[in-house]
């Protein structure tokens, strides 16, 4: 069982009788206050830092916006590539110019640094080709985008993103 404790109340000319039951409650909205803000805080940094219950197209939507605030970087592949082929009876070259484009300096490196493998491929590529096909816009094109997807092998090969190579540019196309 517990015990009330009488109060005391101020007679006239006792000052402070009642001090120490108000500072109990100012300390006790002190303290709750103080929890309150706490909670709150570590709860507001949660939803920030955790990103909350957000949809996955929402998130995926967000990424590619930060990707394309992000400059485009080139990896040139010097020299340009070189190749003969047959047309008609008729030994043709191709010189080509190629820059890969990523936004992700981390990818950029990768390709710098599996610049042999990425020749190779490309070389076999082109060296496949028909001068019928790569004479025309559409052949060209179809070319640029199987050098892409090569490309993209490559960075895959080597533990990279391929999505995170966005694009393959013909810089130079000299056909003889």
């Amino acid at each position: 069982m517990a015990q009330q404790i009488p109060t005391l109340e101020a007679a006239p000319g006792q000052e402070g009788a009642a001090a120490p039951k108000k500072k109990g409650k100012l300390r006790l909205i002190i303290i709750a206050a103080a929890g309150v803000l706490v909670l709150g805080g570590g709860a507001a940094a949660y939803f920030t830092l955790a990103g909350g219950h957000k949809d996955p197209k929402a998130v995926a939507a967000q990424k590619a916006k930060e990707a394309e605030k992000l400059p485009a970087l080139y990896v040139a592949l010097d020299p340009p590539f070189v190749v003969n082929f047959e047309a008609e009876q008729m030994v043709r070259f191709l010189q080509v110019t190629v820059q890969v484009m990523s936004r992700d300096p981390g990818i950029v490196e990768l390709v710098k640094s599996n610049d042999p493998v990425v020749r190779n491929d490309l070389l076999l590529l082109l060296g496949n080709q028909s001068y019928t096909t790569i004479s025309s816009r559409e052949g060209k094109e179809k070319l640029r985008e199987q050098a892409l997807e090569a490309v993209r092998k490559v960075v895959t090969n080597a533990g990279g993103k391929a999505e995170k190579v966005e694009a393959v540019y013909f810089t130079s196309f000299v056909m003889q």
